[in-house]
């Protein structure tokens, strides 16, 4: 049932052997993933975002990962999906948002003071306002400049309740959070929800950089994206930079930010 739910409505799915391993991995990973929250196996990557023009970081983007005994080093892909399935994803959130707070007010100690860290938020965070009262226990507990704490959402997760979201978004911009819409582009909205977001940052999707420089659509989305970006003042970060010619085609395209494994992998 599940399974044909996830696929969408008008979707019939047999019950094959397949479902029922695929049933008891999950559950089983879901038991691991509580058990690594509870003993300290997960683990926090950053990686720089800079400044195409000059080189210079600016911002750093917390990205999880799980140490599994057994496993060795995990990628969120690998669990991400039974984390939000179960609801972990909540206790998960906040883990990473307090840890990134923590390592970002270790830095300004350090005299990284104009130094940003930027920690994806999921739906289920949103929902019920959970969020809130992570980045205000993350903030107390770290005492970080909490205008240095970005928050990335995607557009997905936004458009799911757009009058919460909207009203929630202005709690915590009026908290000092630079907000940012992550994997820009691959939504299903139009414009007119951007207007009314308090955001201050778009990332461009990967998907939309790898074609670059020859793509010529990617070129023309790219380009289209960064016009609406200048239009509302709002900051643009290039995902999935890998390659020197794709700095160079979105540095004569007008894009500031970026991030890859061209400038550095996490």
């Amino acid at each position: 049932m599940y399974e044909a739910k996830s696929r969408g409505k008008g979707h019939l799915v047999v019950f094959a052997q397949g479902l029922r391993l695929a049933t008891e991995h999950r559950v089983q990973l879901e038991s691991e993933l509580r058990r690594a929250l509870r003993v300290g196996e997960m683990r926090l990557t950053y990686q720089p975002i800079v400044e195409l023009s000059t080189g210079r970081v600016l911002a750093a983007e917390a990205l999880l990962r799980w140490q599994h005994p057994e496993r060795g080093l995990l990628m969120p892909s690998d669990f991400i999906d039974v984390a939000e399935r179960s609801g972990l994803i909540v206790e998960l959130g906040g883990w990473v948002l307090e840890q990134a707070a923590m390592q970002l007010a270790h830095w300004q100690r350090c005299g990284l003071t104009e130094l940003h860290v930027a920690v994806n938020v999921s739906a289920r965070q949103l929902r019920g306002g959970f969020i809130t009262r992570q980045y205000d226990h993350a903030v107390a507990a770290s005492q970080c400049d909490p205008t240095c704490l970005e928050l990335e959402l995607t557009e997905h997760t936004l458009i799911e309740d757009l009058d919460d979201s909207v009203r929630l978004l202005h709690e915590l911009r009026r908290r000092g959070v630079t907000l940012a819409i992550d994997d820009f582009g691959t939504g299903l909205s139009s414009l007119a929800y951007l207007k009314r977001l308090p955001v201050g940052k778009l990332k461009i999707d990967r998907s939309f950089v790898a074609g670059l420089p020859h793509d010529s659509g990617d070129r023309a989305i790219v380009t289209a994206a960064l016009s609406v970006a200048r239009a509302m003042e709002l900051t643009v970060v290039a995902e999935g930079v890998e390659t020197p010619r794709q700095a160079r085609c979105l540095r004569e395209l007008g894009c500031a930010q970026a991030q890859g494994f061209c400038m550095a992998s996490p």
